[in-house]
């Protein structure tokens, strides 16, 4: 019989450890020190991760009124002023010059915060919140941080330089020049490229309102610190759709949306005990109504996803930059309308390590630890790992027949060293939902062992059935 040790013993560093063990998520450069910020998706991550994108885009993009693109990463100079990125894409940097140490004045103040309230001295901890939610500038978090004798965690020193604006874009050249005539910037989200595109996705696939613009790539933030694993990272997925409504519609939509969006974490076996929503109380300049939808980690709540209604400011403005009006005329009513965006903006790297949390367990079965992940099916790297019992008698070439014949289908795993209890509890670590032995009684009647991860059962079944019955239970 198995116990669930539960989930709130586990520790970023049990995680960590598991990604590097099993061949989810290596440092960046590790051979050289790795590059802080940076991570690799090893040969189990990026097939999670895959899936994870996969799953999004169906949910996302197989439907009637849902297109997709895949935007350059490289955009002209002016979207990102158009956007606002280049005038307030930035964070509240302050430095302590006895440690060297960087931090954002803001996240030192919410620290303080949460240091006050731990203390039950929660009406100073209010005041100190108000005033860092009144604050607009770097002057008046600085003062913050004098005021309230923040120290440096690194140096418990005081000795900070003044609070400036850091951009958090990255920059490069285009062309031989490096001059200012030349600068492009690597995107820091994934939005502005289906902005831009509104009028050619909606004139080349005849879309009429309501209609949604969806991408997954690449983005890039020069952020000041990087922390918790994948949650903050300088290059980083994300997972992006732009709806496009008419003005009046618009809260409908965004409460569609948030609905949809939190069903796709349930359907994918989220852990809805650990998933909250928390809706914004200082909205962006961009924004009407705004909501997280936030992943309780190991080292406390973080955002995962964001549901916002941005009205009609990326569509005018860019009409102004560019020149080129992005309206929208209705046949129908008549009508002719800037529409407003509905955005759903999930990380895809920060759902991965969602996922990865969630579905690691610690359990004893007959005395001895179990490490399962347990991911839902169509998450999992492995689907079907195939072992045979013995390697003699003709076992390993019936196994491997199997093998090769199933990995065309669906990502197979082949595993013939050591005892097959052995391999089970490999398996379990990786996740991979189901197990197949071939045994002795496989040479005679043809039937294999089916073992399901979580439950542990095994069931036996025709080996010629074997592609059907694990493709009908991983959802393929």
């Amino acid at each position: 019989m198995a116990s669930n040790a539960g989930q709130s013993t586990i520790s970023l560093e049990t995680i960590v450890s598991l990604a590097k063990r099993r061949g989810f998520v290596f440092q960046s450069s590790e051979i050289y020190g790795g590059l802080n910020g940076c991570w690799d998706y090893g040969p189990l991550g990026v097939e999670l991760l895959r899936n994870i994108k996969d799953a999004w885009w169906r949910a996302m993009t197989y439907r009637d009124d849902v297109e997709g693109i895949d935007a350059a990463i490289l955009m002209h100079p002016r979207v990102w002023e158009a956007s606002g990125h280049v005038q307030n894409f930035s964070d509240p940097l302050i430095d302590n010059k006895t440690s060297k140490s960087r931090h954002r004045a803001d996240h030192l103040i919410e620290g303080e915060i949460e240091k006050l309230r731990k203390k039950g001295r929660t009406e100073k901890a209010a005041e100190l919140e108000a005033k860092l939610a009144a604050a607009t500038d770097p002057s008046q978090l600085y003062q913050l941080i004098i005021e309230h004798e923040i120290k440096d965690p690194v140096s418990g020193t005081m000795d900070w330089t003044e609070v400036r604006h850091f951009n958090l874009m990255f920059k490069t050249f285009i062309g031989p020049l490096e001059d200012t005539s030349a600068v492009v910037y690597l995107r820091p989200e994934t939005a502005q490229g289906i902005f831009v595109n509104f009028d050619n996705v909606r004139q080349s696939t005849r879309q009429k309102i309501p209609f949604g613009i969806a991408q997954i790539g690449k983005s890039f933030r020069n952020e000041i610190n990087t922390k918790y694993f994948l949650f903050r990272t300088r290059e980083f997925e994300q997972m992006e759709m732009q709806f496009f409504v008419k003005p009046g519609e618009d809260d409908k939509w965004y409460d569609y949306w948030l609905g949809e969006r939190w069903r796709w974490f349930q359907d994918l076996g989220m852990t809805m005990e650990r998933l909250r929503t928390k809706p914004h109380d200082k909205l962006a300049h961009y924004a009407k109504a705004a909501v997280d939808i936030e992943y309780e980690f190991p080292f406390g709540w973080g955002e995962i996803e964001g549901i916002h209604n941005r009205t009609d400011f990326d569509l005018s403005r860019h009409s102004e930059y560019s020149g080129k009006k992005l309206e929208y005329y209705d046949d129908q009513t008549k009508e002719r309308f800037v529409p407003y965006v509905i955005e759903t903006a999930v990380g895809a790297s920060r759902s991965t390590m969602a996922f990865l949390v969630d579905a690691y367990r610690e359990e004893e079965v007959n005395g001895e630890k179990r490490a399962v992940m347990r991911f839902h099916p169509r998450l999992a790297p492995y689907k079907l790992a195939v072992l045979p019992l013995v390697n003699k008698d003709g076992m390993p070439e019936f196994a491997t027949r199997i093998y090769h014949d199933l990995q065309r289908h669906f990502k197979t795993f082949y595993d013939d060293s050591g005892a097959v209890g052995r391999r089970y509890r490999r398996q379990d670590e990786v996740g991979t939902p189901f197990c197949t032995t071939v045994d002795g009684q496989t040479l005679e009647d043809g039937t294999v062992t089916v073992r399901e991860r979580d439950s542990m059962e095994q069931v036996r079944i025709p080996a010629d059935a074997l592609r059907t019955y694990v493709a009908e239970r991983v959802g393929l």
